[in-house]
């Protein structure tokens, strides 16, 4: 291989390093710990080897404690053990592992898991991980104890409506009650700014929201106010 073909395939090599290292969201670049990890499933363990619940738990928690295992999973009721971890081919520079040692690691715990009964597969840590975990809850949306999912699509949204209109009862009370509050003490309309109003009940002077608005008016007035991750 010539100079310039050694040169154009260090340049993909990096190209695809930078898209595994990044992801686009809504047109800004985030850096991501892993991208293609592995997922592996062990089935059908020997209940006697996991032993009891407390057992599985303390082996689940060992698991956990391993730099390169991500997510660990041991249930004792359906004798399955599933692991998350990042692999030796991963192009990251974090800690990695293989099949083979955590089979190692799990022996040395005394749970000898069988060949046939494994799958190990390609986990996409983006995609099935991070953005299930940080995107809005709507998606982890789960259907209410007691009903089909089809019955839960049917009335989900009279629902929704009438829990909204709720919301906006309490709400509407709320101000009322704030109103009651001034006319007993008048001392304390000058302290309002009714500039904090909810969109979901006509707009009126709120007590709440002008305490609220003079207190982040201090705020402002203190200087760099860090957000913390």
């Amino acid at each position: 291989m010539d100079h310039s073909a050694q040169t154009e395939a260090r340049q993909a090599e990096e190209e695809n390093a930078n898209f595994n290292a990044y992801v686009i969201e809504n047109g800004k670049q985030y850096r991501v710990p892993y991208r293609m990890i592995k997922r592996v499933v062990f089935s059908n363990v020997k209940k006697e080897e996991l032993q009891d619940i407390q057992h599985s738990a303390r082996l689940q928690y060992r698991l956990m404690l391993m730099d390169p295992v991500i997510k660990a999973n041991v249930n004792f009721t359906k004798r399955i053990i599933t692991i998350l971890y990042n692999p030796k081919t991963a192009d990251n520079i974090r800690e990695k592992t293989s099949k083979e040692e955590l089979i190692e690691f799990l022996e040395k715990q005394g749970v000898h898991v069988d060949a046939n009964s494994m799958v190990d597969e390609d986990y996409d840590y983006y995609k099935n991980l991070y953005t299930y975990a940080y995107m809005p809850p709507s998606i982890r949306e789960t259907t209410p104890y007691g009903y089909t999912k089809e019955e839960w699509l049917n009335m989900r949204k009279d629902w929704q409506e009438k829990m909204q209109k709720v919301e906006d009862g309490k709400l509407q009370k709320h101000l009322e009650w704030q109103d009651s509050y001034l006319e007993q003490h008048p001392e304390m309309a000058g302290a309002i700014k009714p500039n904090f109003q909810k969109s979901a009940v006509p707009a009126k002077k709120s007590l709440l929201g002008g305490l609220l608005g003079k207190k982040e008016a201090k705020k402002k007035e203190k200087g760099f106010w860090f957000h913390g991750i």
